[in-house]
């Protein structure tokens, strides 16, 4: 899976899970802290991926300037 897909696929469960929480008028506190749980381990990748992305850029960068 490509960065950008990784991205908007985290993306787009983190809208997910957004939602879910929107729709409930009670929440269950277990299904909630698994939701939260779930969110947090996205979060954590897709910050992951763009310290990646921004470390290409930095490389891409120094080149760039070297010339």
């Amino acid at each position: 899976m490509t960065k950008e897909k990784n991205l908007s696929e985290n993306l787009k469960k983190l809208t997910k899970i957004s939602e879910w929480f929107e729709k409930q008028e009670e929440v269950d506190i277990e299904e909630g802290l698994e939701k939260i749980k779930e969110a947090a381990k996205i979060i954590k990748e897709t910050k992951k991926s763009f310290e990646e992305v921004e470390n290409e850029f930095e490389e891409i960068k120094k080149d760039i300037e070297k010339d």
